[in-house]
C-alpha cells in the first residue's frame, strides 16, 4: 500500500480537500507551505506534516520527496503580474520540470499532476499554453518506476471555490446592475469531491500509465447561467448585463488593475475556448468510467454559499417546485 504522500499545493482549494481524504485513509502526508498561517485548516489533522518550504527550489524538492511514494502537484496560478506569460511559465512549466527531476532522483513511484481542460501548447492563453506544456512533460516522463497521470477538470466548484463564491461576493457588493464580461463562456462545472475521487482512483490504479483524466460535471452552463443561478438561489434582484467579446476584452484589461484582479486579459483569452468535455476524445478517463455520478451544482450551491440550514431547505423546495 502507498503510505507516504507529498502534496504540493496542499493548502489550496482542491489540495485541502485531497489532504483531508488522504488523512482519513491513513496516509502520511507532507504538505509544503510558505505560510503556516495559511494552512490553519490542516493543523489538527494527525497524519499531516506541514513543512515550511519553497517548492521552486530543486534541493528543497529533493528533501521533501525523500521516502515519498506519491507526489501530487496541484500548484497553479490563474493570473500573473503583467501579460507576458513569465509568471505562468515559472509556476507551471518550470516547476513541472523540477518536480519530475526530484521525483526520479528520490525514487517516487507516482506523479499525479493537476492540469486543466483545454490545456494545450497551442492554446490562445498563457495559462492554458503553459498548463499544456507541463501536462505533456509529465505524461512523457512516465516509465516503469514512475507512473504518471494528469487531471483535466473544467471549472471546479465547492465550498470556498473561486467561481461561485467569488461571483456571489461580487453580486453582494453590486447595488443593482452588474456588467458581466465573457457572459457566453461555456463550462461544465465539476464538484471538488468528484475531482478528488478521480485523484484517489489514480492513487490506487494498478494499470496507471501516462493517464489523462477529463473531468466534467453533468450540466453545461454559460457564465451568465451561473451568475443567474447564484442570484436565484440567493433570492437577489440584480440586473445582469452580458457583454460580448468586443466589450469584454477592454473591460478585462481594466479589471486587471482592481484589487483581487477579478479578470485579466489572459482570463479573457482562456474563456474563448469552451471548457466542456469532448465526448469524442479518445484514450481519456471520465467520471462515468469510474462509476461516479457527478454532483449537480444546484443541489449543493446553497451550502457552498454558506446559507443557513433552514434557508437551504426552503431554497431546495423552491427549486423542486420550479422543476415540477
Amino acid at each position: 500500500m502507498l503510505n507516504t504522500v507529498c502534496v504540493l499545493g496542499g493548502t489550496g482549494f482542491i489540495g485541502t480537500w485531497l489532504v483531508n481524504e488522504l488523512n482519513d485513509r491513513g496516509c502520511r502526508i507532507i504538505v509544503p507551505t510558505r505560510d503556516r498561517e495559511h494552512a490553519r485548516t490542516l493543523w489538527m489533522l494527525p497524519r499531516v506534516e506541514l513543512v515550511s518550504a519553497d517548492v521552486h527550489d530543486p534541493a528543497t524538492l529533493a528533501r521533501l520527496f525523500t521516502g515519498v511514494d506519491v507526489v501530487f502537484n496541484l500548484v497553479g496560478i490563474l493570473n500573473e503580474a503583467g501579460d507576458d506569460g513569465e509568471g505562468f511559465r515559472y509556476a507551471h512549466q518550470e516547476l513541472s520540470r523540477k518536480v519530475i527531476e526530484a521525483a526520479r532522483q528520490q525514487g517516487v513511484h507516482r506523479l499525479l499532476h493537476m492540469s486543466a481542460l483545454n490545456a494545450d501548447p497551442d492554446a490562445p492563453s498563457h495559462y492554458l499554453k503553459t498548463k499544456g506544456i507541463a501536462e505533456n512533460r509529465v505524461l512523457n516522463a512516465d516509465e516503469p518506476n514512475l507512473r504518471t497521470a494528469v487531471f483535466r477538470p473544467s471549472v471546479v466548484f465547492g465550498p470556498g471555490d473561486g467561481m461561485f463564491c467569488r461571483f456571489d461576493k461580487m453580486l453582494g457588493l453590486t447595488p443593482g446592475v452588474m456588467l458581466l464580461p465573457c457572459a457566453d463562456a461555456r463550462f461544465a462545472p465539476v464538484y471538488v469531491g468528484d475531482v478528488v475521487a478521480a485523484m484517489l482512483h489514480a492513487l490506487d490504479d494498478p494499470k496507471l500509465k501516462a493517464t489523462r483524466y477529463e473531468l466534467c460535471g453533468s450540466d453545461e452552463m454559460t457564465l451568465l447561467d451561473m451568475v443567474h443561478l447564484i442570484n436565484q438561489v440567493r433570492g437577489r434582484r440584480r440586473l445582469i448585463l452580458p457583454l460580448g467579446p468586443g466589450l469584454s476584452a477592454p473591460l478585462a484589461r481594466l479589471l486587471e488593475f482592481l484589487p483581487g484582479q477579478p479578470m485579466s486579459r489572459d482570463n479573457f483569452r482562456s474563456t474563448q475556448v469552451a471548457s466542456v468535455c469532448n465526448p469524442d476524445s479518445k484514450g481519456v478517463v471520465r467520471l462515468a468510467d469510474l462509476g461516479i455520478t457527478p454532483q449537480r451544482v444546484i443541489d449543493v450551491l446553497p451550502e457552498i454559499l454558506g446559507m443557513p440550514r433552514q434557508q437551504r431547505r426552503f431554497t431546495r423546495a423552491r427549486q423542486h417546485a420550479r422543476r415540477a
